[in-house]
């Protein structure tokens, strides 16, 4: 078999069905990488998300047998939605990240990566391979760079000269010996715009971020958001793109490669009230092909609570209160009294006091006094 050849095949058909940009790494353990996930678990910075067992994510050989390289793809993805609803008073407006418009990523690169198994499989009968998208084992950064898709720069992202950060990764491990692409030469300079505009300092120092302060994972969490980040995530519903959009690489960044990876905007952009009472099937009928709702419904309305108390949209007091008093969920009746006292006015006051008087949850009653706080500082 002349795997040079087969090499060029694969990277001529990976451009016929779409796949933006294609490289090749070793399976050789990701020993750095593997130092760097322990350093990171004793720092306490996971998010949780992650594959838990750091020898799988680091050691291709304990998830595939006789693994001989790696084949990584990147899917550029769109940074701008055209005319974008604008929100106003009265109609306020929450934001999903960049990275959930259109259609859930992990399914559309699943489907590139099987399309180029099939193909694979056409030209080496014998091939083996195993693809991942993000929830795998492997890392999915430390796949690309290894494979020269991009450097990973300062802000944790894989940067690549032509799309910028705006990719989705995917790879998939073989038992075919191609050989590997060169390492792309880190491009991030002395430049810390990244560090310096993100909104919880996550980003400890280039390339090192702690995801327990990051707002990407803190829009995903499920319970009461801790009060620092309150008034740190502004309007958004899921994700931020804040040190990506910051990003010099990414200036006048803004692929339409894939009709499926556009926003609707009525989704990515949505209208904040209409979540505060959405029913589960309308939840999953309007939202359920993104990525971003892979978490539910619960934290998508814990966070368009608080991005309505972010705008002190006094228009939504009449739905907060009814969230309030009757959500059978502590987290969002909680997170909507500390909301009416950070819009304030004599309607939230009296529904705080009238709801404190007959409150049983210990959490709840929590949020109730520091949403009572507020009017005492006035």
């Amino acid at each position: 078999m002349d795997y040079r050849q087969l090499k060029e095949d694969i990277i001529s058909y990976s451009k016929r069905i779409g796949i933006d940009k294609i490289g090749f790494a070793s399976a050789d353990p990701f020993s750095e990488l593997k130092n760097r996930l322990i350093r990171q678990q004793e720092l306490g910075y996971q998010s949780g998300f992650e594959h838990k067992n750091i020898d799988e994510r680091t050691e291709p050989s304990l998830i595939f047998d006789q693994p001989r390289s790696i084949i990584a793809i990147a899917l550029a993805y769109p940074s701008r939605m055209e005319e974008p609803p604008i929100g106003k008073k009265g109609a306020r407006r929450g934001l999903f990240a960049r990275a959930s418009w259109g259609i859930d990523y992990h399914v559309l690169v699943r489907e590139k990566l099987e399309q180029l198994g099939a193909y694979i499989d056409s030209c080496v009968p014998e091939a083996r391979f195993k693809w991942m998208v993000d929830t795998g084992e492997l890392a999915d950064r430390a796949v690309a760079e290894r494979a020269g898709i991009g450097w990973s720069g300062k802000n944790c992202s894989i940067i690549t000269p032509e799309f910028g950060s705006f990719v989705y990764l995917g790879e998939m491990i073989t038992n075919l010996p191609f050989e590997p692409d060169e390492l792309m030469e880190e491009q991030c300079g002395e430049c810390r715009k990244c560090l310096d505009a993100c909104p919880t300092g996550a980003l400890v120092q280039g390339g090192q971020l702690n995801a327990q302060r990051c707002i990407s994972f803190l829009t995903q969490t499920k319970d009461f958001l801790p009060d620092e980040f309150r008034t740190k995530i502004g309007n958004r519903l899921y994700g931020c793109d804040t040190c990506q959009v910051v990003c010099p690489k990414n200036k006048g960044v803004d692929f339409h490669n894939h009709p499926d990876m556009e926003p609707y905007s009525e989704v990515t952009k949505p209208l904040l009230q209409p979540l505060l009472k959405i029913s589960n099937r309308e939840f999953k009928e309007k939202y359920g092909f993104m990525s971003g709702s892979w978490r539910g419904k619960k934290p998508i309305q814990r966070n368009a609570i608080i991005a309505l108390a972010h705008f002190k949209e006094e228009e939504a007091v009449g739905d907060l209160v009814d969230v309030m008093n009757g959500d059978p969920r502590p987290v969002i009746r909680g997170t909507a009294a500390w909301a009416l006292g950070k819009i304030g006015g004599v309607e939230a006051e009296n529904a705080l006091l009238e709801a404190k008087s007959r409150e049983q949850d210990e959490d709840v009653l929590i949020e109730i006094e520091k949403g009572l706080q507020f009017f005492s500082k006035e």
